[in-house]
């Protein structure tokens, strides 16, 4: 009975041993708070681009000008190559490609369904508004992805952070697109829609003129 008892003794100690070395081998591997945060906003992008792939095609069907109709065509399969990136980025860490609902792009893509209902079908106005509210998306996408790029250099994830800058360049390049589309005639003809307080202005004048005459 003595010899059972030590036995048993025995195994449980060994037992406490094999549980308190598991703990250890999964304390080693737990991820650093930089290396979570850097997940989380991979998550966050790969969830923004895929809301995109879906916004883009409406935003496509509400312009007035082929110019940005084209522009976003361009982008939309962009984007579409921007989501394979991050599946790429997230294989590359060992972690499965997911997405976490990201509030910023949400907001966004609220704004676009908000502008394209307020303005009228057919005006430069339109198409003005609507690269205010791309040139949006691409802020948040150019500061998310510079991030990301320096995170992963910091955890020297090279590969990784290689992958994310060839994205970051491609939405650089897209925002740069949308100002020359803008400023090159869209912003000018919009001007020729004529403001509220112009024609306050005209109406101020042709009382003047006729006041004038009455002289």
């Amino acid at each position: 009975m003595k010899q059972t008892s030590k036995k048993t003794s025995a195994e449980n100690k060994n037992g406490k041993q094999q549980q308190g070395n598991k703990t250890n081998g999964n304390e080693q591997h737990q991820e650093s708070l930089l290396e979570k945060f850097f997940i989380d906003q991979l998550r966050d992008i790969y969830y923004a681009e895929q809301q995109l792939i879906k916004a883009i095609p409406e935003m496509q069907r509400a312009c007035t000008t082929e110019e940005l109709e084209d522009a976003f065509g361009d982008h939309l399969k962009q984007t579409e190559r921007h989501v394979k990136r991050l599946e790429r980025v997230f294989q590359t860490i060992g972690r499965k490609a997911e997405g976490e609902k990201c509030e910023a792009i949400e907001g966004i893509i609220r704004e676009v369904k908000k502008i394209i209902s307020e303005t009228k079908e057919g005006t430069m106005t339109r198409d003005a508004a609507l690269i205010i509210a791309a040139q949006k998306v691409e802020h948040y996408e150019i500061a998310t992805y510079g991030g990301l790029v320096q995170l992963a250099i910091t955890m020297n994830l090279h590969r990784a952070a290689e992958v994310l800058d060839k994205t970051l360049m491609e939405e650089e390049a897209t925002d740069r697109l949308l100002t020359d589309i803008a400023e090159m005639h869209i912003n000018i003809e919009a001007d020729y829609e004529n403001y509220s307080w112009n024609q306050q202005e005209e109406s101020h004048v042709g009382e003047y003129m006729g006041t004038s005459n009455s002289f």
